[in-house]
């Protein structure tokens, strides 16, 4: 009986020390059976967190926003929805899409290679704008798109450190976005995407 990874959350263990996980350790336990391989967790500093489930407007904007960029992706580039993106030993974060170079290709993307990263949020827009947010910056990751969803508004980060962002600044809809790293190809407005 498959019960959904939420559901075995606990806070039962709060202040107390808890085991560390590895992305490896996290795959084997999947090719094992253990986990699910479709349980919607990310793996931040060894610990498993659940993510938040998606909501239909998010589905809406991430599906036109990848039906626009897949049409007009420039070849030496790739895209991909969804990837488990593996920053660290410990830490694996799960991105609506990064964008990176055919040359570095998936097995090579790390943080600094990743030509922009993009989040899309209804539920979950604090935590990406806040915590994970952090941690893209802490591990490099040149530029970050959140967009929320609802309001179609979307919050640039450049200029990473261990801190965080050095820059952040806010787009509405009728704004043009245009990438610092990636091809200008993936300029767009959020007003022009077929959101139907």
């Amino acid at each position: 009986m498959n019960v959904p990874f939420a559901s075995r959350v606990t806070t039962a263990a709060e202040g107390l020390p808890r085991r560390r996980f590895t992305v490896a350790e996290v795959e084997a336990m999947v090719a094992a059976g253990v986990m699910e391989e479709d349980e919607r967790v990310e793996l931040i500093g060894g610990e498993l967190v659940p993510m938040s489930p998606k909501g239909n407007q998010h589905e809406v904007v991430k599906t036109a926003l990848l039906d626009r960029w897949i049409r007009i992706r420039p070849d030496e580039c790739r895209l991909t929805p969804e990837t488990t993106f593996r920053l660290s030993a410990d830490t694996y974060l799960e991105p609506d899409v990064v964008i990176y170079s055919r040359s570095t290709g998936l097995k090579g993307l790390t943080g600094p290679s990743a030509l922009l990263v993009v989040e899309i949020a209804d539920s979950s827009l604090q935590y990406d704008m806040g915590r994970k947010a952090a941690l893209y910056a802490s591990f490099g990751v040149r530029e970050l798109w959140v967009i929320d969803a609802v309001k179609l508004t979307t919050r640039v980060f450049r200029a990473p450190s261990e801190s965080g962002y050095g820059e952040a600044r806010d787009f509405n809809a009728s704004d043009r976005l245009v990438p610092l790293v990636a091809p200008e190809a993936f300029a767009l407005r959020l007003e022009e995407l077929d959101l139907s």
